[in-house]
């Protein structure tokens, strides 16, 4: 027993020892919490500044007041703050971490014993509490604020709509009228090419006016519209009292070189009523989406259990037609069996005429009403599923805060670069390829291309991988960015190898033992003779003995690992000559042109996948032929090395 309660002791002491908050938590604490308000703003403003780009038509020349714009700026922030939270938490844990391994603070901590998953615990926590106020963000307050802005666009949309008149379209925003308008100078206001469509009462009221140019402005009240035109006709129908039968209806025709309009308007800006935003899922929490979502399937379950019900009835209708149907009573008096098609041939010229005429008409209105029912049933099923997408992504967006943690943290303490310059470029590339899979993904679930799963999932797929990856490189100090460490695994991949560079020596301490290197350079050039002779390199190698019954090459390695001690040695000498044909001996691989792989399963694997197994075997083949090529070069540069070490012995008396 005495046992058991020292055991508890230590163990909650243990409890109490990791999970307390240490002086180091705090520290990267602070430095992450002022880091993550700066680039929270930062963040905020360009998003805030790239959803205002989307919608700078709308509020410029609206001559809305300062109340009105503050109101949509901050209903706008308010929406944009969940998507602001993961890039700030990115950026700021990137250049936290990058801060500190430059300078060698996450050196110090590493040498302290302290793990870098440990440095990281305050920020999880912090992370987790960042996610849990997005989420609230989504479910509370974005809602609300995404209602109030798209209401306060709708609005927007409608005031000043001289504004609004689009070149080559006809717009029907201003009530009663439909205007058209060939050119338009932003410069002066000036409408050139102007057709308008009156419409302020039954056809007996309509009007066509053209016109040369003109100008459209509002009238100081906003109540009204004036229209100047200039060097144009006005078509008007006159008023009919009691016409009778085909009578035609009077008209007049005015020609003008200038005329004035004024069209009736209210340019006031106003909230327009929410009702037809009702089924705007990003205007809703979650409580609100699961309930508006089982509303709406309940209704579209009535609708097409009405629809089905109806098709039932006009199915047993069409029984009961049938039954009496003359054409089938003409076909049953001469057979048993029921046949259209003598049936029909049976009717005269008229009535057959008449029949197809009916059952076009019946097929059309059938067509008719199917493509009527099916826009009902898919607007329901798009509603649902622009709910069902929503309430997903709002948990998603809120766990990318997490996500961003562990790749933005693990990052910062690999590359070792703080400021705004790297980790910002690495923030970026890392949102923009958040934000295209996610919305591509949304996109694409949409418009039932994808499934909801694998569309909402596409993102998490791609970025939990590398949050992975990164915080296991981190954790293990592994090379993450070393360039030198992809380019020699792409060079070794592509076959290429990399010059031999020897230079002179300024200062020599040892000099080369000439006697013992020409004969070593001596020995290998008989040894290459030799190996050349037994080996064809350049025959094609057996498939077999390739993939399946490897025998490692040791006479080439032992060749290259003599050469490379002469040479060594070699590179203490002051003759220019000898260094100079010191380079052009080649930097060998001498296992290349034996089998593909180290391991046999794998060489036995890549034979069976006849593709990969066939250019393997041609790349080990150009291996085998580019050793022909090293071992006559190795040979030609020897000769020429041992002629040169025969000159300097003579001249320095040396015995060889």
């Amino acid at each position: 027993r005495g046992l058991g309660d020292v055991y508890k002791r230590q163990r909650y002491t243990y409890i109490y020892i990791m999970f307390r908050i240490k002086k180091l938590d705090i520290f990267i604490a602070k430095q992450f919490g002022l880091l993550f308000v700066g680039t929270f703003f930062i963040c905020q403003f360009v998003l805030m500044m790239q959803f205002l780009w989307r919608y700078i038509d709308t509020l410029v020349g609206k001559g809305l007041s300062m109340d009105v714009l503050a109101e949509f700026f901050w209903y706008m922030g308010l929406m944009l703050v969940p998507q602001a939270l993961p890039l700030a938490i990115l950026l700021s844990s990137l250049i936290t971490f990058g801060n500190m391994g430059e300078s060698s603070e996450l050196t110090a901590i590493k040498a302290a014993g302290i793990s870098l998953m440990q440095a990281f615990r305050s920020l999880i926590a912090i992370s987790i509490l960042i996610c849990f106020t997005s989420l609230y963000f989504q479910n509370t307050i974005g809602p609300n604020a995404n209602r109030h802005l798209m209401m306060m666009l709708l609005s927007m949309k409608q005031k000043s709509p001289e504004l609004e008149i689009p070149e080559g379209i006809f717009y029907d925003g201003i009530p009663n009228s439909n205007i058209y308008v060939q050119k338009k100078d932003l410069n002066t206001g000036k409408l050139y090419g102007i057709m308008i469509y009156r419409m302020t009462g039954s056809y007996e009221d309509q009007a066509i006016i053209l016109a040369d140019s003109g100008m459209l402005q509002a009238t100081a009240e906003k109540k009204h519209l004036l229209m100047t035109l200039w060097n144009g006709e006005w078509f008007e129908n006159m008023q009919a009292q009691e016409l009778a039968g085909n009578a035609s209806v009077p008209y007049r025709r005015e020609s003008f070189t200038a005329k004035r309009i004024l069209l009736d308007y209210d340019g006031d800006f106003n909230m327009n009523d929410g009702a037809g935003l009702s089924n705007n899922a990003k205007a809703k929490g979650f409580a609100q989406i699961t309930h508006d979502k089982d509303s709406i399937s309940a209704q579209y379950d009535s609708i097409g259990r009405a629809y089905y019900n109806e098709d039932l009835r006009m199915v047993y209708a069409l029984k009961q037609v049938s039954k009496k149907d003359s054409l089938r009573a003409l076909a049953l008096a001469n057979t048993t069996k029921y046949n259209v098609d003598s049936a029909f041939a049976r009717l005269s010229t008229d009535a057959k005429r008449s029949a197809i005429s009916y059952a076009q008409q019946q097929v059309r209105t059938r067509t008719t009403d199917l493509d009527f029912k099916q826009m009902m049933t898919s607007d329901g099923d798009r509603i649902i599923r622009q709910h069902e997408i929503e309430w997903f992504s709002k948990i998603s967006l809120a766990l990318t805060c997490l996500v961003f943690f562990f790749i933005g943290a693990p990052l910062g303490a690999i590359i070792r670069k703080g400021g705004l310059g790297l980790p910002v470029l690495i923030s970026v590339i890392v949102f923009i390829v958040f934000y295209i899979l996610d919305n591509t993904g949304q996109t694409m679930a949409k418009k039932e291309m994808w499934t909801m799963w694998f569309g909402l999932g596409l993102a998490p797929a791609v970025l939990i991988p590398m949050a992975i990856f990164f915080t296991y490189k981190a954790t293990n100090d592994s090379v993450v960015f070393n360039v030198e460490v992809y380019t020699d695994l792409l060079r070794r991949f592509l076959g290429l190898r990399i010059k031999r560079h020897v230079a002179r020596k300024e200062v020599i301490i040892n000099d080369p033992d000439y006697v013992s290197d020409y004969h070593k350079l001596m020995a290998i050039s008989d040894e290459v003779t030799h190996y050349s002779e037994q080996h064809n390199l350049k025959h094609a190698p057996s498939w077999i003995r390739v993939f399946f019954r490897y025998e490692p090459d040791h006479a080439i390695a032992g060749i290259y690992e003599q050469l490379e001690k002469v040479i060594e040695d070699l590179s203490n000498s002051r003759d220019r000559t000898i260094i100079n044909h010191l380079s052009v001996y080649p930097i060998m691989s001498v296992k290349a042109h034996t089998r593909p792989f180290e391991r046999k399963w794998l060489n036995i694997v890549s034979a069976v996948l006849i593709p990969l197994g066939f250019v393997l075997y041609m790349r080990m083949w150009r291996y085998r032929l580019r050793l022909l090529r090293d071992l006559r070069t190795i040979k030609a540069e020897n000769d020429i090395i041992t002629e040169r070490i025969r000159a300097i012995a003579q001249r320095d008396g040396l015995t060889l």
